[in-house]
């Protein structure tokens, strides 16, 4: 193993740990929270893992937004769907992102209105 990618691995462990945390907060909300604090206070220290980085925190706030909108319409029943959509949309976020930090590649964009990154 080089030293290149030592760094990297050490580099992309944040983002590692926090696709971890994210994927906790399912069951216990407050990782997620925990995990925002996370991103913002590991940035800058390597383009890659900023890239994963990045798109985390946008998990996060859009995740915040979309389940506002669901308990604000949970009254007229339209909240349940729009709560399996965010646990499809999420999950679908952290499991393609965790991967590409797995192979130690950057974020590039998303596909499929933002659900999948490559």
């Amino acid at each position: 193993m080089t030293d290149q990618s030592t760094s990297y691995n050490t580099a992309l462990m944040p983002p590692k740990i926090i696709y971890g945390l994210y994927a906790v907060g399912y069951f216990i909300g407050i990782t997620s929270l925990a995990g925002i604090i996370y991103a913002y206070l590991s940035r800058g220290n390597n383009s890659v893992a900023d890239t994963h980085l990045t798109f985390q925190i946008r998990t996060f706030w859009i995740s915040l937004a979309i389940a506002l909108a669901g308990f604000i319409t949970a009254i007229i029943g339209v909240g349940f769907i729009i709560f399996i959509f965010l646990l499809v949309w999420g999950l679908a976020r952290i499991i393609s992102g965790f991967l590409l930090a797995i192979e130690e590649k950057p974020i590039q964009g998303t596909r499929f209105l933002g659900v999948v990154a490559y």
